[in-house]
């Protein structure tokens, strides 16, 4: 085994560059999913062949290396999560790792009903659960092949599971969903769940609309809401973007995700693992080292992957640059990890 201060300067804890701390991992099991949201993927798709996938005892590694450099939260992601096989045995082994704080997941709901229950007896603490229209025809039209009665089946499930925090996610465009901001809200509100409101971002090239004609921005969304809720701005975080509000009268938050129009960078925390191996630094940036031929390479070596994640973060750029008018990340939201 080598030794990992041969290689680089270790510590515990992730600095990149501009002095922002990294703790948070945002880790893709799949690359596949059982919707195809039109925001997200293309209609029809061309997956990861499933030997160029991490395994279940590699994706591990790589969260047991990032828990020892600082990381504190793990979000597992996808595409869908829910449909990489023996997610369950994953989530089990990577939530009793010592000095983890919390294992979240990202999942559109679709596999909740039986699943749920499952996931919060492995040790998962929150989940997320993506929801961009309460309307079944819509629904399915944003989603391409979604049943909304089954979405509703999935959080009565979670909420059966009595997970420490259900938070809705929605990603609202312009002339698709922009009507429904109050309903949206309304629904978390009743329900004592958090919701986040995310402007669309232009990842890969997609045929079912123009990203420039629906962009709507986090602060139209929050003129919606204030024509009905009495709103505080709070200083509250969970660890991601999300900048929130509270609700008087209530438990809830509501959180707007605003890479767009307001440009969070100056506090990111976090980095993405796709399920390929790729360490992403950014969202809209390429800048990126090739983890997975590291640990085929030397696998069950932790400290030559720990310092070459320590080396990756050197090159985490001071923030993103995304363009409504052309493409430049040509990897769609499902390759990327949530």
């Amino acid at each position: 085994m080598t030794n990992a201060d041969e290689l680089s300067p270790m510590s515990n804890s992730l600095i990149d560059p501009f002095g922002r701390t990294v703790d948070y991992l945002r880790l893709s099991v799949t690359d596949r999913c059982n919707l195809r949201c039109t925001y997200c993927m293309a209609e029809d798709m061309t997956f990861l062949p499933r030997q160029q996938i991490l395994s279940l005892e590699e994706l591990r590694d790589v969260a047991s290396a990032f828990v020892e450099l600082g990381v504190r939260k793990i979000r597992l992601t996808g595409g869908e999560p829910l449909i990489r096989r023996d997610i369950i045995k994953l989530v089990s082994a990577i939530s009793v790792l010592p000095g983890l704080d919390e294992v979240t997941m990202t999942t559109n709901g679709m596999l909740l009903p039986k699943m749920a229950q499952p996931l919060k007896d492995a040790g998962m603490n929150r989940l997320n659960i993506s929801i961009d229209s309460l309307q079944p025809d819509r629904f399915k039209t944003l989603t391409r092949v979604g049943d909304l009665d089954v979405w509703y089946k999935g959080i009565r499930a979670a909420k059966k599971a009595k997970f420490a925090k259900l938070k809705l996610n929605a990603v609202i465009l312009a002339g698709f969903n922009d009507d429904e901001v109050l309903d949206l809200a309304r629904y978390a509100v009743d329900n004592q769940m958090d919701i986040s409101f995310i402007e669309e971002m232009p990842l890969g090239d997609i045929s079912s609309h123009d990203r420039a004609d629906t962009q709507i921005t986090s602060q139209s969304i929050r003129h919606q809401l204030d024509r009905e809720f009495d709103l505080t701005d709070s200083v509250e975080t969970t660890g991601g973007p999300s900048r929130y509000v509270r609700i008087a009268g209530s438990t809830s938050k509501i959180g707007f995700i605003s890479p767009m129009s307001n440009n969070f960078c100056e506090s990111c925390n976090r980095v993405r693992m796709t399920a390929e191996g790729r360490l992403l630094l950014c969202l809209g940036n390429e800048n990126s080292m090739d983890l997975r031929e590291v640990i085929r390479s030397h696998p069950g070596d932790s400290a030559i992957l720990r310092a070459k994640i320590v080396e990756a973060l050197q090159n985490k750029p001071e923030r993103h640059e995304f363009d409504l008018n052309r493409t430049d990340i040509v990897r769609f939201m499902n390759m990327t990890g949530g």
